[in-house]
């Protein structure tokens, strides 16, 4: 027996759109797997006020369950030749695939002669009979996913829960995503008709900033601060990379701003991998010393030409 879906949601037919979102929440709070875990009959309850509250709060959907209960919410339901059935009363002629009409009522009287029987005849209403359309899969789901900047330039395995408390879905990030990418999690989609496959889910990856690195393509940037000593002697310093720390020569006398590439320390994507570009910023120091002070007089002192020459106004 088909249940009704306002029931599941505990409010009446003239609930309003504000009533059926209060209700479900309060529903969902206490019901959602995660607060009851090994709980398969609140489970099984959550999933069915998810399927409720997804009809209900459509409008469309709504209308369709108001007139023809759950049977206006399956795909491919032929709306135009279901009300025709109903203004007549069991008597209205249906034309299936361009043939000749049947009378409903005759069916029931025949048995099923001529057309296949009672069977065919709900086919057609609900947009393929037996024999004819046949199986049909289920529309793609379109969501969003949002991983770590690490795990979009690695890869990732997660686990997942969809919203309508369905089975955990596997999803794989494959290495060198970007944002705005999309991933297809096959079978996890709109249920199909009359028997058929599911659709897919596809979801659109959500990639978060890193504090350091910028990403442009397949290239990364990185802002690497050094000393003044080091800015004027050279060093060597570690540097991090997608795949690790490296060993990067700062040259003598690097100034700030000078940007050094680092080949194929970028984003690696198939057979193709970035470059890593490192931009030094000499920091100077924050403290109030005299020493400091004076250390940074005789610098001064030491810069014979004007660092602003060549400057230019619009």
């Amino acid at each position: 027996m088909p249940k009704d879906y306002y029931s599941e949601l505990g409010v009446g037919r003239s609930a309003s759109a504000d009533d059926l979102k209060r209700a479900y929440r309060k529903l969902a709070g206490e019901l959602h797997p995660d607060k009851n875990p090994g709980d398969s009959a609140k489970e099984a309850r959550f999933k069915s006020i998810n399927r409720a509250y997804q009809a209900l709060s459509d409008p469309q959907k709504r209308a369709l369950y108001d007139e023809f209960g759950e049977d206006g919410l399956r795909d491919g339901f032929d709306v135009e030749a279901a009300r025709a059935f109903k203004r007549g009363g069991g008597r209205v002629r249906f034309s299936r695939n361009g043939g000749a009409g049947v009378d409903f009522e005759e069916v029931f009287r025949r048995g099923g002669q001529e057309g296949g029987g009672i069977g065919d005849l709900f086919g057609d209403l609900f947009g393929g009979g037996r024999g004819r359309r046949g199986a049909r899969k289920g529309s793609d789901v379109a969501s969003e996913i949002t991983v770590d900047f690490a795990s979009a330039i690695s890869g990732a395995t997660l686990k997942l829960r969809l919203q309508d408390g369905g089975d955990e879905v596997t999803v794989r990030i494959p290495a060198g995503a970007a944002d705005g990418d999309r991933v297809r999690v096959r079978g996890h989609g709109a249920p199909g008709a009359f028997g058929g496959p599911h659709g897919d889910l596809v979801l659109a990856i959500r990639v978060t900033p890193h504090p350091f690195f910028e990403r442009d393509g397949l290239d990364l940037h990185l802002d690497l601060p050094i000393t003044p000593g080091e800015a004027y002697k050279g060093a060597k310093v570690r540097v991090p990379t997608p795949h690790g720390f490296v060993t990067l020569t700062v040259p003598q006398r690097a100034q700030s701003g000078q940007v050094v590439r680092l080949k194929q320390r970028g984003v690696k994507r198939g057979k193709k991998v970035g470059d890593l570009y490192v931009r030094f910023l000499v920091r100077l120091p924050d403290s109030d010393s005299a020493e400091v002070a004076a250390a940074i007089q005789t610098l001064d002192g030491a810069l014979t030409d004007d660092v602003r020459a060549g400057i230019r106004g619009l």
